[in-house]
């Protein structure tokens, strides 16, 4: 069984496949903390105080409860558009999405023509399969993902500085500026950074800017 906040067609906003289209598959659920607001600052990673993402139950658009891999894939092929041709892409996301997604669900997305990329928090093992690893690193929470595609840093996090995470084997390394009410003085340190550490990129949130889902 796979519990599933929201399904959804959109661009990608982030990080190295900024603006290319993608079927959102957004997982039930965290372990770094519960999702809810009363838990704030209380969760096992520093980003309860900070995420803004909703993840707590089966509510959001295409959301509910899969019985089988295959049911779950199909519902995520349906969403990307018929005949629109181009190369199929699901994002699996959270929430953590390795609390769910196994190596039974790869392989069916796979079968129904999707290549699989997710964003994780790195401490869960990634299935044997999946063609796109994106880690962010939370503060206090340990590593289990050492190397893939991209490492997308929020930052600042006193805990977790560029320089703790940077030797790293990934191919691709990006801060992206913790957002809220300090949004703007984040985004002009994390310039500052890049410019003086040129080994990094900086990451928008394109989909705010752009205000898509």
């Amino acid at each position: 069984m796979y519990a599933v906040k929201e399904i959804y067609y959109t661009l990608q906003g982030e990080g190295a496949q900024t603006g290319r289209a993608a079927v959102f598959l957004r997982f039930t659920g965290c372990n770094l903390w519960s999702g809810r607001a009363q838990d704030r600052g209380r969760g096992a990673g520093g980003c309860s105080a900070w995420c803004d993402t909703d993840f707590v139950g089966t509510d959001g658009p295409g959301g509910g409860r899969f019985a089988t891999a295959g049911e779950l894939a199909a519902a995520a092929r349906a969403r990307w558009p018929a005949g629109a041709g181009g190369e199929p892409l699901v994002v699996a996301t959270g929430g953590e999405p390795l609390l769910q997604l196994d190596a039974a669900l790869v392989a069916a997305l796979h079968r129904e023509g999707l290549a699989v990329a997710i964003e994780t928090n790195g401490t869960l093992a990634v299935p044997a399969g999946v063609d796109w690893v994106c880690v962010s690193p939370k503060a206090h929470a340990p590593l289990v993902v050492t190397g893939g595609d991209e490492l997308k840093l929020i930052y600042p996090q006193a805990e977790v500085p560029p320089t703790a995470v940077e030797h790293l084997a990934f191919r691709h390394f990006f801060l992206q500026p913790l957002d809220g009410p300090d949004a703007a003085a984040h985004t002009r340190a994390c310039l500052a950074y890049c410019l003086a550490h040129p080994r990094w990129r900086i990451s928008l949130q394109t989909h705010k800017l752009l205000n898509i889902p």
